[in-house]
């Protein structure tokens, strides 16, 4: 579902994650400790590693509640694989 790339990027955004403890679709952010600032830096390394830029209506607290939720709109903004 998601890429390594991901995985170790989001990581590195949830302070509460056990490093054993795997990520899957429902894992949820804020449970493992994102917050509002954690959101920003999150964006802005995601942003850098897929050039993709999020768009205002991509700004909300669902695109963030879930592993999954925040994939599907990342995914969503990656150009097409020719």
């Amino acid at each position: 579902m998601t890429d390594p790339q991901f995985e170790e990027i989001l990581r590195g955004h949830l302070p509460f994650l056990p490093a054993d403890e795997p990520l899957t679709p429902d894992t949820n952010l804020t449970d493992h400790g994102l917050d509002s600032l954690g959101i920003v830096d999150l964006l802005t390394a995601l942003e850098g590693q897929y050039g993709v830029a999020f768009v205002d209506d991509a700004l909300t607290r669902e695109t963030f509640e879930t592993v999954g939720s925040l994939w599907s709109v990342l995914d969503g903004l990656r150009p097409a694989a020719v």
